[in-house]
């Protein structure tokens, strides 16, 4: 899988831009504000459409402008594909794979598969479980079609029972949300399923991607912390069916559902240190970098293709032993690397570097 070339007009600070990358390594250098991430941001939206950054996709069009564009070329195992994004202040977003519009941002996942690497993602490991189950999310949406389907499903229909809840007495909530928790078991015990496997294949991986990193005996281990305790399908939606059914008083008081797969999370712990409440800081970096180097692998593995992956402004977080473990590990993989100045030793290995100044890119 390979970004070819990104075309960019009136988005963030850049007027009218193209850009060629290479298949393995590139290097985006820059000033601080010179629009580095920017374009960093402009892949992501195309794989994912919409931006790690921001909620109010206005903020993407250039300022004094009324509509931004994003032309993506892709290069993939078996054919070339084209994605086109049009953000609009009034129209809103409208995206084309191969000049087909799309209706439903289902029809956009996994095409283009990233994974994404900030500072910002500490906030995986240290914030509250909705990062995490942000970081599951987005993964499974981008491999699996089904998954993301399922999460659609989910979160509508919990819509519904939240919206009973908040509209209507007790006596007609108690005696009406089975309608909603029956449709809603189906989707969450698919949901439970696929986390489970997910995790636990990701568990794996990073392990030993910690151990490289930190050194023998440094063991991580992640921990899928699920709304049910059971393993089979229809088990799974008894058990939550009955959940919701024991906690529809509690859930009418609060004014919400208080259990669910939207409530779920998973333990990230080092030789039996709890990472999300008492890592440091830097033990709280090499699990993350662990898990999105494990994730890279995981889409391997499961589709035969490596996903892009963009570094973000994290060399500068990391010390010498795991930036090279880093670059080491994006061997075989098209990356993407934002910084001020790249200083790394890389051996004879090839990189195309990018300078970005003031939203204008010289290759």
């Amino acid at each position: 899988m390979k970004v070819e070339k990104v075309s960019l007009e009136n988005f963030r600070n850049y007027k009218k831009q193209e850009i060629t990358f290479h298949d393995g390594l590139n290097v985006v250098c820059g000033y601080n504000a010179s629009g580095k991430t920017n374009l960093m941001e402009s892949i992501f939206v195309s794989a994912i459409g919409r931006s790690p950054r921001t909620k109010n996709e206005k903020e993407m069009i250039k300022m004094g402008e009324e509509k931004a564009y994003i032309h993506l070329s892709l290069q993939k195992k078996f054919r070339e594909h084209k994605i086109n994004v049009e953000i609009g202040k009034s129209e809103g977003k409208k995206i084309k794979i191969d000049d087909a519009v799309i209706s439903r941002l289902g029809e956009l996942l996994g095409l283009l598969t990233v994974v994404y690497f900030s500072p910002d993602e500490l906030k995986m490991i240290k914030e509250a479980p909705q990062e995490r189950r942000r970081f599951i999310d987005l993964s499974l949406s981008q491999e699996s079609k089904s998954y993301y389907l399922s999460l659609a499903r989910y979160n509508k229909i919990l819509q519904q029972r939240n919206k009973l809840i908040k509209s209507t007495d007790f006596a007609e909530f108690s005696t009406t949300a089975f309608i909603w928790e029956t449709q809603m078991s189906e989707a969450a015990a698919d949901i439970i399923l696929k986390r489970k496997e997910f995790i636990d294949k990701i568990s794996k991986i990073a392990c030993d991607y910690h151990e490289k990193i930190a050194g023998v005996g440094e063991d991580l281990t992640l921990v899928y912390e699920p709304c049910s305790d059971e393993a089979e399908k229809e088990k799974i939606k008894a058990d939550i069916e009955k959940k919701w059914e024991e906690n529809r008083e509690k859930d009418y008081e609060l004014g919400y559902t208080s259990v669910g797969v939207h409530r779920e999370d998973f333990s990230i712990t080092t030789k039996g240190i709890d990472l999300r409440k008492f890592g440091s800081q830097g033990q709280q970096r090499t699990a993350a970098l662990a898990i999105k180097l494990a994730e890279i692998e995981y889409y391997f593995k499961e589709s035969g293709e490596k996903p892009v992956l963009l570094l973000d402004d994290v060399l500068s977080e990391l010390d010498e032993k795991r930036r090279s473990a880093l670059l080491k590990a994006t061997e075989g993989t098209q990356t993407f690397i934002t910084c001020t100045e790249f200083n790394e030793d890389v051996g004879d290995r090839e990189y195309h570097t990018i300078r970005i100044c003031n939203g204008e890119a010289k290759e």
